[in-house]
Order: structure tokens, then sequence, then C-alpha cells
């Protein structure tokens, strides 16, 4: 089993290290919670499986109890990347409740972590913004203790972020309507730092893989979410793909230079309706006019200015989404939007073939251009 201490990525031939996800902390935190309440242990560490199967020895501390609950926290480490939530302690409650049927574990969000406000999240509104993997982790844990200890009810979690309020103010979350503290979040458990050189040489190290194996067609995908899609979708035949993150153009580049043949982008419109404006690095800190470009797309459909205004104050894309498919305009603008994405990507190309196809976490596949 891979531990998280020899988890790194090399950057100008230095080490960084990998640290942990707000959601592997609350699921320890809660793991730590549950042993103590339901088993009676003491414990001072917790060790915790992640979904990238690492795993990760983390300190318990703070720990305070009543009748039928237990409180703990496990302090956030990131590693070596620059995150404001290094160092801060996140705390998890477990309290006994037998009205629940066996194994339920109801997962709630307290002081400190943010509320959804807005559509087009990862939860709905009114929800704590803790993401479906966290919760997934945090439900898996506990219910495993639930288990062991022959309960009959199941048990109430509430994750609390004593300066998360505080911290959310140097996140994206006021713009993201997310009010109130910060997310909850990650999807493999583990935090990569994000040095552009260490990825890209990883980035280039995956296409020259694929093309020893005699891949001349490969999937790139931003992350995660888009590779779950290419996945899920039965008509993309490929199905290992290479994450640019926010480095498109650098990643097309690096493609182009080693020989692969065609490329297939498979992306979130909220990620690659920047690429619809020529902007090639995705990173919010270098650009961020979603807005705009969602705007210019749908007033090219036909959108009148009431739509246009609309979306441009939007704070995320897939609220831009449903303005447009109320509006009946979602397949022109997204038609229009892939076809400028996909100008773009192959006036950079040098004649590799470029295929584009945009989805959406709640409409599915929204456009594609395919040669």
């Amino acid at each position: 089993m891979k531990e998280l201490k020899d988890q790194y990525v090399l950057s100008g031939g230095k080490k960084l290290y990998c640290g942990c996800t707000t959601g592997s902390c609350s699921a320890a935190a809660a793991k730590a919670a549950a042993l103590m309440l339901f088993l009676g242990e003491e414990i001072s560490q917790v060790r915790l499986i992640t979904p990238a199967e690492v795993s990760l020895t983390l300190g318990v501390e703070d720990v305070s109890r009543g009748e039928d609950f237990v409180r703990c926290a496990v302090k956030k480490n990131a590693g070596d990347d620059p995150d404001v939530t290094d160092g801060i302690l996140i705390y998890a409650k477990l309290t006994k409740d037998s009205a629940l049927s066996f194994g339920e574990v109801l997962i709630d969000g307290g002081v400190g972590v943010g509320r959804v406000t807005r559509a087009g999240l990862n939860q709905p509104i009114g929800g704590a913004a803790i993401n479906s993997v966290p919760r997934e982790m945090i439900k898996k844990e506990v219910q495993a203790v639930l288990e062991q200890s022959g309960f009959c009810g199941g048990a109430k979690v509430l994750i609390e972020v004593p300066e998360g309020e505080k911290l959310a103010e140097k996140t994206f979350n006021p713009r993201l309507g997310i009010e109130g503290g910060i997310s909850i979040l990650g999807t493999t458990g583990i935090v990569v730092p994000m040095s552009e050189e260490g990825f890209l040489g990883s980035v280039e190290a995956q296409i020259n893989m694929q093309l020893a194996e005699g891949k001349s067609h490969i999937l790139i995908t931003p992350g995660n979410y888009g590779e779950d899609f290419a996945r899920a979708c039965p008509d993309i035949p490929l199905k290992e793909s290479i994450h640019c993150s926010n480095f498109v153009g650098k990643t097309l580049d690096l493609a182009v230079s080693l020989g692969v043949k065609k490329i297939t982008f498979a992306a979130h419109i909220g990620k690659f309706i920047k690429v619809a404006g020529n902007i090639m690095d995705t990173h919010s800190k270098n650009s961020d006019c979603r807005a705009e470009l969602m705007a210019a797309c749908a007033i090219e459909a036909g959108a009148d200015l009431d739509v246009a205004k609309a979306i441009l104050k939007t704070a995320v894309t897939e609220e831009a989404v449903q303005i447009l498919k109320e509006a009946g305009l979602l397949q022109p603008a997204m038609a229009l939007a892939v076809k400028r994405i996909h100008k773009n990507l192959c006036r950079r190309a040098q004649g590799v073939e470029i295929d584009v196809i945009l989805f959406s976490s709640v409409e599915g596949k929204l456009a594609e251009v395919r040669n």
C-alpha cells in the first residue's frame, strides 16, 4: 500500500510532496469519532485509505464527548501545495441516532462549511458544500464501524471547520454562490502540488507511453470529470485519457511535437468555454470570462438582451446552460461554442486532426465537432 509520505512530484529537480484533501480529513475525523463512540476505542491516530489507494495516518486532536456523541478533529496537511486550508482543523461530530435505520448515515455541514445558494454545483441549493466523493468516503468509514458495533440504528455526522468562514474569503466560494465557509472537496483524497513543469513532464511521459503502444489517436480531458464522462459515453472509443488540467495549449503543443495524429478533447463546458475565446491556459488566476463568452454565443444564436444579461449575471456555467435551455437556445448556442473551440484548437494544432466534445454535468453531451 502506498503511503502519503512517499507521494511526490518532481519540479525543477525538487520533490514536491503531496497532501491530503479536506474530504480525506473529514472522513478520517468521522472514522475516529465513530471508533470512539461505537467501539469505545481510545485513539490518537487514525488510518484511512483514499480513493487513490494511498494510505493516510493522521493525528486525532481536540476530542470531546457527550452521552451520545463524540467530536474530534484532524489537521489538514496540504503537503507542498499552496493551499489556504493547510494546517486548519477539520472536525467531525458523530451522534448516535436509534431512530435511523441500521447503517444509515446522515451527513451535514456546520460552522465553517459553506452552503450552496446557486444551481449548477456538485450539491443542491441549500445543501452543505460537501462534495459527492467526500460524502461517500465519510459514509463508507462510518458504516464500517457501525457494522462492527452491532448498533441497531445509524449516525449523524456534522463536519465543522471553525476557521472556514474566514478562509472562504480567500477562495472562489463567494463568487460561486457558496456562503458561510469552505467546501469539502477531493476526488482522489490526495492533493498533488500543481507545478507546471512537473505536470507537463508527466503529460509528456503519458503521451510517449501511448505512442509507444501504437496509439496515434489520444483522448485529452481537463481532469476526472471529463474522464468519467468519456468512460460513460458509448460513442467515445478511447477510455484512457490524459489530463491537461488548465494547460490546454501546452498539452496540445506537446502532443503535436511528439507526433500524435489525432486528438479528441472531452471537456466540461465550464472549463472549455474559455477556449472559445482562444484562452489556452484556463486557470482562473489568468482569466475568467466564461459568462461573457457564453453570452456572446447566446447572442449569435439569437438571444435577446434579457437572456444575455441573465447569462452575464451567472457565477457558474451550469447556470448559464439552464438559462439557454429555458430560452430554447441551448443547442444552437453550444453548436456555435464548439465550432469556435474547434477552430482555435485546430489553428494551434498544425494539421493534427481534432475532435471536440462538450458536456454539462446536468444536461450531458451539449455539442461536438468530429472529423
